[in-house]
């Protein structure tokens, strides 16, 4: 049949053991927990339906084959949309009940926040009411609020107070009829027994009291007359037999002193052993109650005495200050650095640094008057401990030498003051806050104290110029000694102005000789002056004629200059670091004085005086004059400059506070540097006469036939192969030798090129001189365009000033007169109009012309007559 056709497969086409379930599959079942996932998506989930409608066998067949059949979709989503709508039901209800439990919920808080605010309200006006009635109304008279029982307060401790005056009266005159009628103090007795703090100071206190009522009733115990005291004593004012039955039967200022004796002892001894259990509390009752006693001085100087730094310092004091002696002889020599301070003070300080800051810590908790005990611990650390052994250490170094002394008081000095820095720095009882200015009044009082008796008057820098006397004439000693042998008895005018300076040499040498000598010199330190002065024992300096000296004694010496102003240099700082202040411009132009007075006077001074002396002794000498002492003479000029130097930048400045002494300073240092650059200019001055008398004397001795050499066969025609005359080679060589020594003294300086333009003018006036006394050939024109060529080329190669230059082209014109012809030299004189530079005329070159052998010739008269 055709209807056969579309009808539905039966059920047994479906049995095929591949396929297990329905035709039509079921749709997915889902819940309230599908949506609520966060992986939830609506596309997956409508695909999802759509996969699950259609069945297996339309998914996988080709699409042409079967058509499209929407009735499985239809009936999934038919089924996911009955199911949505049970879930949508369903979140209904829900809704609904969770809307009606917020509601109930809501109206509950309601009702909680109302009555938190009631009781809250209660709670307010509680307090306000209790506050009122505790301030009290002020207009009522009534009140009975607070104000009330404060005034109620004050009244009951008003009344208390009175009531223990009222018991400390009773027991204050208990203890007085006790003791002046029976001579006893039992009950001050038994409150000393116990071992309260307060009763101990209660007891002091009454004591006190007793005392002044003792003085009052009793004056007999005080030695006073029994008169003006007694004469309340009677009924009606009179001294009568009433007043004399009140009179004591015992001497009650006795009586309360002893008990005051025994009650301090007993604290003493207390406090003793609370300081040894280490009781700071205790410590502290007892202090307080023994500052009734003398304002607690017993107290303070059992603790004091007895500690323990001092029982053992008291044993170690008495050594003997030690120390290996390669130490002390460094400390007394003036080349080596100072070694430090001595070893038994540094350790005695750096042991009181350590005590001072840990016993302040032990004081501030046992006493209330700690910064009293503290000074008094402080005054005695410094003027029994650091005193003794710093005078010990000072002592022994006085009986080392002069500087040994200095420099350990130096470096005492700075370790102490280091010690009193460390001190405020920790703050002792203040630690770590600031020290108080009254314990750092103390520790600077302690500390200046100590050093007052080496800065008296003038003692600190006598001594410091005593060390650089001793030094500086040991120094010089084999110089002075050397130049005194050179000074010989004057026997002119001049050398009579030099006798000062031989009899200054004298007493400097002298002096020394007699320091040496004398009995208050240390061993170590005349071992030490005599090292400095190169000599081997005190008898040869004693023999000084038959002492050996070289001449480099005599001779200046930069190295030992630089010693002199090294020592200087180290008493300057030392003295601004121990007495500096309003005594530095002083004690710097003292300095001064002695530095100019050795370095100036008795060592640059001579040596310039004995270079005069050997220039003077040259003027006259037969032979070539030795002028090696210029060689010498750098060292005097670099010595000048050190010196000066020194005194501008270290001494000078040091005396701007006070504007007299730095005047005078000035002053004094350049009326001694003019009189050392005099001498300087009156040796160079003798140098450049010396020079020009010794090319005067060398061209005196120019043969006259130097220049009129022969031509003949028999002479040869050697004066052909000369460069120069013997003569001009002569003093060629001499100026160079001249040029060389005055360039090693004075260096290349304004002061070179004025010594050379000076002696260069001198030679230049003796040769033009020289050239107008001898008779010229015309071969000799030649050699004496030679020698002048000669005398050029040296002037060239010296550091002339420009104003020299002329001279040098007029000794050119001058050679050449004598070697051109007449009608050159006609038309040479013609088109110069003169002499280059203008130091002559035309006139002045006639005694040059005159000098040709062909001087009577025709040509050269012409020429003559022209000018």
């Amino acid at each position: 049949m055709p209807g056969t056709v579309d009808a539905p497969a039966s059920p047994s086409a479906f049995t095929s053991p591949n396929y297990s379930r329905s035709l039509f599959p079921q749709a997915p079942l889902f819940t309230l927990d599908t949506f609520s996932s966060q992986d939830f998506i609506v596309k997956d989930f409508i695909d999802s339906l759509s996969e699950s409608a259609v069945p297996p066998n339309r998914r996988s067949g080709p699409a042409s084959s079967l058509a499209f059949d929407p009735r499985p979709l239809i009936r999934a989503f038919e089924h996911a949309l009955g199911r949505l709508s049970d879930l949508s039901g369903d979140l209904e209800s829900k809704e609904i009940e969770l809307s009606a439990n917020v509601r109930r919920a809501d109206a509950q808080h309601v009702s909680n926040a109302q009555t938190l605010t009631r009781k809250l309200d209660e709670t307010v006006d509680s307090f306000q009411n209790l506050d009122s009635s505790l301030n009290g109304n002020r207009n009522d008279e009534n009140d009975f609020g607070g104000n009330a029982a404060v005034k109620i307060g004050e009244k009951l401790e008003e009344l208390d107070r009175q009531r223990v005056r009222a018991q400390d009266a009773r027991f204050l005159i208990q203890c007085w009829v006790e003791v002046s009628e029976r001579g006893e103090l039992y009950l001050l007795e038994d409150m000393r027994r116990q071992a309260s703090g307060e009763r101990k100071v209660r007891c002091a206190q009454i004591a006190r009291q007793l005392l002044k009522i003792s003085q009052r009733l009793d004056p007999g115990s005080w030695g006073q007359p029994n008169g003006r005291s007694r004469v309340t004593g009677g009924t009606n004012g009179t001294n009568g037999a009433n007043g004399d039955s009140h009179r004591p039967r015992h001497n009650t200022r006795e009586i309360v002193e002893k008990f005051s004796e025994t009650l301090e002892k007993d604290l003493l001894t207390q406090f003793d052993e609370f300081y040894r259990r280490a009781n700071f509390d205790g410590m502290r009752e007892c202090a307080i109650v023994l500052q009734d006693f003398g304002g607690g001085a017993s107290v303070i100087g059992m603790f004091v005495n007895q500690h323990q730094f001092f029982i053992d310092r008291s044993q170690l004091i008495t050594e003997e200050v030690g120390g290996d002696v390669d130490t002390w002889e460094r400390l007394a020599d003036p080349d080596a650095d100072t070694p430090g301070v001595e070893p038994t003070l540094q350790s005695l300080i750096d042991e009181v640094k350590v005590v001072v800051q840990e016993e302040s810590t032990i004081i501030r908790k046992a006493f209330p008057y700690y910064e009293t005990v503290l000074g008094r611990f402080l005054q005695r650390v410094f003027q029994q401990s650091i005193q003794q052994r710093l005078e010990m250490v000072l002592d022994k170094a006085n009986t080392i030498s002069t500087l040994a002394f200095l420099r350990s008081l130096q470096a005492s000095r700075s370790y102490i003051s280091g010690l009193v820095d460390d001190l405020k720095t920790h703050g002792l009882t203040e630690h770590p806050e600031v020290l108080s200015s009254q314990t750092a009044l103390i520790l600077d009082q302690q500390f200046d104290d100590l050093f007052v008796p080496y800065f008296v008057g003038s003692s600190y820098i006598e001594r410091e110029k005593r060390n650089l006397e001793e030094l500086y004439s040991s120094l010089l000693f084999k110089f002075t000694v050397f130049h005194s042998r050179r000074r010989k008895i004057p026997t002119t005018f001049l050398a009579s102005l030099a006798k000062s300076g031989s009899e200054m040499l004298a007493s400097a040498r002298d002096a020394y000789v007699e320091r040496l000598d004398s009995s208050d010199l240390a061993p170590q330190q005349k071992a030490m002056l005599l090292r400095v002065a190169g000599l081997k024992d005190a008898e040869s300096a004693k023999r000084q004629t038959e002492m050996e000296f070289s001449e480099q004694d005599g001779l200046l010496s930069t190295i030992n200059s630089k010693r002199m102003l090294k020592w200087l240099a180290e008493a300057v700082g030392r003295s601004l670091e121990l007495s500096g202040g309003s005594e530095t411009p002083k004690n710097v132009s003292a300095l001064l004085d002695l530095l100019l007075m050795h370095m100036g006077e008795l060592y640059i001074e001579t040596a310039l005086d004995a270079a005069n002396d050997a220039a003077a002794a040259q003027e006259n000498t037969k032979n070539e004059p030795d002028l090696s002492y210029l060689e010498n003479l750098h060292s005097g000029i670099t010595i000048m400059h050190l010196m000066v130097t020194c005194i501008n930048t270290v001494l000078i400045p040091l005396a701007a506070a006070h504007v007299t002494v730095r005047r005078d300073m000035e002053k004094t240092t350049n009326l001694a540097m003019n009189h050392m650059e005099d001498k300087v200019n009156i040796l160079m001055q003798r140098t450049i006469d010396v020079s020009l008398a010794w090319v005067s004397k060398t061209l005196v001795g120019q043969k006259r036939t130097d220049f009129r050499p022969k031509d003949d066969a028999q002479g040869g025609g050697l004066w052909l192969e000369l460069l120069q005359t013997p003569t001009c080679l002569s003093i060629f060589n001499f100026l160079t030798r001249v040029h060389k020594l005055a360039l090693a003294a004075l260096s290349s300086s304004q002061n070179l090129t004025t010594f050379l333009t000076e002696l260069a003018l001198g030679v230049r006036t003796l040769l033009l001189d020289h050239f107008k006394k001898f008779q010229v050939s015309a071969a000799g024109g030649i050699l004496i365009t030679k020698d002048i060529s000669k005398y050029n080329e040296l002037f060239r190669s010296w550091d002339l000033d420009p104003s020299f230059a002329p001279s040098i082209e007029l000794l050119t014109e001058i050679g050449n007169l004598f070697v051109i012809g007449p009608e050159a030299l006609r038309e040479r004189l013609r088109g110069k109009g003169g002499v280059p530079g203008g130091l002559w005329e035309k006139g002045d070159l006639r005694p040059y012309v005159l000098r040709r052998d062909d001087a009577g010739s025709v040509g050269v008269q012409s020429v003559l007559s022209a000018l």
